[in-house]
């Protein structure tokens, strides 16, 4: 590997945690209006999250299981607040409670914290059975190690599958979300060490597959990991070639997405978001 590339391997890993920080606030602002709303300027430095959530419906997802909440069961184990995030259940069930409750300017989100695990594991020469320790480990401490409010829809069932004996390796739970964007958040870290390693890029992919699989069980998110990963492996590898072609030629292939003529007509980020992207997680 050239000097540049682990340079390149380093900066993506950091500024992934940075990104999160950023934009933890206004994770979930669905209207983007509503962060110049909270936030005239935008967001141009970290912020705390604020008290005030416009569009947040975390009072509408189970604290039993994963995805939306259903007629609460008397002999089904609350997962958040018992298993899970212990001492946020009460932060649940009511409106406009933001998804990140209390968290401070510049702290991670569960999910990034959940990345640096995969990261830890991927240095080390990663290890799935290790990969569950640890995460199973880190989100059931009586302490938290994290200042998040909020579990996704994957971790919720996968510990509600765990606590109903589901071995820890078959535990990723399937429900209408379980194709979520949130996957990647812990495939990346992986993926950009294997690539840093110089590992074969199908290996690179097979494995982020498996790792997937763990937490998100859908082949078509599959697919997209597939794509994904080799956009970070060329990124990191390129010699010559443009970012700018790397990208158009990932968006051709995996979407078939002329993203040149797109970004061509100069729309701004809330033409894009919304009407041509969903701003919601899947």
């Amino acid at each position: 590997m050239s000097s540049l590339s682990i340079k390149r391997a380093k900066a993506a890993l950091k500024n992934a945690f940075i990104g999160d920080a950023l934009a933890m606030p206004v994770h979930w602002y669905y209207n983007p209006a509503d962060i110049y709303k909270a936030f005239p300027l935008g967001i141009e430095q970290f912020e705390d999250a604020p008290s005030f959530h416009p569009s947040s419906i975390m009072s509408l997802h189970s604290t039993q299981q994963g995805g939306r909440a259903n007629k609460a069961s008397a002999n089904q184990k609350e997962i958040v607040g018992d298993v899970i995030l212990k001492g946020k259940r009460q932060y649940w069930g009511k409106d406009n409670i933001h998804y990140h409750h209390g968290m401070k300017a510049g702290e991670n989100t569960l999910n990034a914290h959940c990345a640096r695990i995969v990261l830890s594991c991927a240095l080390k020469g990663y290890d799935e059975n290790e990969f569950l320790t640890q995460y199973i480990s880190f989100m059931r401490a009586d302490e938290p190690k994290h200042p998040d409010t909020y579990a996704e829809s994957y971790h919720r069932g996968f510990f509600a599958n765990l606590e109903q004996g589901t071995p820890a390796h078959k535990c990723g739970a399937v429900t209408h979300d379980t194709a979520s964007i949130g996957a990647f958040v812990s495939v990346t870290p992986l993926a950009v060490v294997e690539a840093s390693k110089s590992t074969a890029l199908e290996d690179i992919k097979r494995l982020c597959r498996s790792h997937l699989y763990l937490t998100h069980p859908d082949e078509s998110l599959a697919s997209v990991c597939d794509f994904y990963v080799e956009l970070i492996y060329k990124l990191v590898h390129r010699e010559g070639e443009s970012p700018k072609a790397i990208l158009e030629d990932i968006a051709r292939k995996s979407v078939h997405m002329n993203l040149a003529a797109i970004a061509a007509k100069s729309k701004s980020d809330i033409e894009i978001v919304g009407r041509m992207y969903s701003p919601a997680c899947y």
